[in-house]
């Protein structure tokens, strides 16, 4: 199947893009959004982009919270953005830390996260784009051939939402 063919999609990390980065958040009630994150991602899927979150969570691996509790604060996010008239196609994280549970290639900014969205949902990478706060994200986005990939900070401050 030709690239024009394939789906393009917007990949966001969570801590930090999604949500003001508090270290570790598990519970609702740490979990604060992003001033204009939900006019940011409306812009996007009003373009037609499949949308994902791809997140590290390297505190199930530390023994902060447990695997539960972030499945609990992302189905309570998932809801949140429904509201919004946002469905969020899929979400992945990765629970590893290389301290605790070793290597894995799932972790930012090795690409596994968004290489695996794109063989499951048929999309295409050069057509797609990142949003990321920090630089493992960007570099997770351009390690697996994402065709953009922006810092939420410069969107956000711009209110800049580009192609």
């Amino acid at each position: 199947m030709s690239s024009n063919n394939k789906r393009k999609a917007l990949f966001l990390d969570r801590d930090g893009t999604i949500n003001i980065d508090q270290n570790y958040i598990c519970r609702v009630e740490d979990f604060e959004f992003q001033p204009g994150i939900f006019d940011l991602i409306s812009h996007y899927l009003n373009q037609g982009y499949l949308l994902f979150i791809i997140t590290n969570q390297s505190g199930i691996a530390r023994g902060f919270y447990t695997e539960e509790d972030y499945q609990k604060l992302t189905n309570w996010m998932l809801t949140r953005f429904k509201e919004k008239g946002i469905e969020i196609t899929k979400v992945y994280h990765c629970p590893h830390h290389p301290d605790f549970t070793g290597d894995c290639e799932c972790r930012k900014p090795k690409p596994g996260m968004i290489l695996q969205a794109i063989e499951e949902y048929n999309l295409s990478p050069v057509n797609s784009m990142l949003i990321g706060d920090k630089k493992r994200d960007i570099l997770a986005g351009k390690n697996a051939g994402i065709g953009k990939n922006l810092y939420i900070q410069d969107l956000l401050l711009n209110r800049q939402f580009s192609k």
